[in-house]
């Protein structure tokens, strides 16, 4: 099949994938929260007659495509949820609900995903196996890809297969690579305890707040100092609370921010150094202070088989493939990654602004070229799977 056998969806112009595209954008919710975009979702997938499936999720929906010839089983998978960001893009169709937006883009990978599944509808009886499809919940608080995992609705699937996004590729360009893609994304909070006394007899007291400037300046050192060249890592403090007075040594001090890594191994020892260093840091003041991690999603680490199987359909949809540039972003599908093989690829979008800004905007361009990769992609996967393809946990000996 080519990008341009696509059928009565190819042959409508896509603008009912736009359609639905904008309505999300006009009516985003946020993790957790997405009751009426999980109603829309179902309703616009039992318009094409498409298996909608009962798992146990408040929000979300899992449904299929296929199966009525025996094979493998593939998931594709978009995430749904907005972010709680005011809207500043003056679109026609910009956010109805003050305070939340669509500043990442899930509304247009759900609407791909929506018009991928309309797609292999039509050609259902000639799919080799089963494509499953999650419009997953949650992901900007990393939790809704173990809610999905935990619901039971990966079981049986051999692969998967996810996008993000990317404002700065063009329309028409796919970023594919096997191997790390999107970095760990873990969080802490430190609280460095002190002392109180007046501000003019600090001998008095312990300063938190001088103890803290010491403690962010050595953590500086463990991605100089403890991480390979050829490796890579983020420590960002981001937040410090202390005092209330201006003539006042307060008694705690308390630190946030974020550690990024695309490495297991390299992130391990980067939040076991963290670790150290502020406790010893405390230490050398007189004084002691506690880390707590805020666990995010591990890194996205492609399958290199799958990476290849992505560039293949890549070329038959008529699409340029480049290598992209790992983001330091965050992204729980790396949570599917740990159970099953699978791809992340960045879709080009030439958007104006980053993800998270309140200007970010999307060429809609964009959706059509989704439809016919992931339809390409998934058609492939499944024939290649069915005759030799070889599952193993993050490896194919064989696709």
């Amino acid at each position: 099949m080519t990008g341009h056998q696509l059928g009565q969806v190819a042959e409508t112009g896509y603008e009912k994938f736009i359609g639905f595209r904008r309505h999300l954008h006009q009516y985003p919710e946020l993790s957790g929260e997405e009751f009426e975009t999980t109603k829309a979702i179902r309703g616009w997938l039992k318009e094409a007659d498409i298996r909608v499936l009962d798992y146990s999720l408040a929000t979300g929906v899992i449904a299929e495509v296929g199966g009525l010839r025996p094979g493998p089983v593939i998931a594709l998978r978009a995430d749904i949820d907005a972010l709680p960001v005011q809207e500043e893009t003056g679109l026609d169709f910009a956010s109805k609900i003050p305070g939340k937006m669509h500043a990442c883009g899930h509304d247009f990978h759900t609407a791909s995903l929506l018009g991928t599944a309309y797609a292999l509808k039509e050609r259902e009886g000639e799919l080799q196996g089963t494509v499953r499809l999650i419009f997953q919940p949650a992901e900007e608080k990393a939790a809704g890809a173990k809610q999905v995992i935990d619901s039971g609705a990966l079981e049986g699937v051999q692969a998967i297969f996810g996008m993000h996004n990317k404002p700065d590729l063009p329309v028409g360009t796919i970023g594919i690579k096997g191997g790390p893609l999107m970095a760990a994304a873990d969080g802490f909070i430190v609280e460095i305890a002190g002392r109180g006394s007046h501000a003019a007899v600090p001998e008095a007291g312990i300063d938190p707040i001088v103890t803290a400037a010491h403690v962010i300046t050595a953590l500086q050192s463990i991605v100089s100092r403890n991480v390979s060249s050829l490796q890579s890592a983020v420590i960002s403090v981001t937040k410090l609370n202390s005092g209330t007075a201006w003539n006042v040594i307060p008694g705690k001090a308390v630190l946030e921010g974020t550690i990024r890594t695309f490495d297991e191994q390299v992130r391990a020892d980067v939040l076991e150094r963290f670790g150290q260093v502020v406790e010893g840091v405390a230490a050398a003041f007189g004084t002691s202070a506690g880390v707590r991690w805020i666990g995010g999603p591990p890194p996205v680490n492609n399958d290199e088989a799958l990476a290849r199987l992505g560039l293949e359909a890549a070329a038959a949809a008529g699409f340029q493939a480049v290598v992209p540039v790992p983001s330091p972003a965050g992204e729980d599908f790396a949570v599917y990654q740990r159970h099953v093989p699978g791809l992340f690829v960045f879709m080009g979008t030439a958007g104006t602004q980053e993800w998270h800004h309140p200007a970010f905007t999307l060429d809609e361009a964009a959706i059509p070229v989704s439809i016919r990769f992931f339809t390409e992609l998934a058609e492939l996967a499944l024939a290649q799977l069915r005759h030799g393809g070889v599952k193993g946990h993050n490896h194919y000996e064989k696709l």
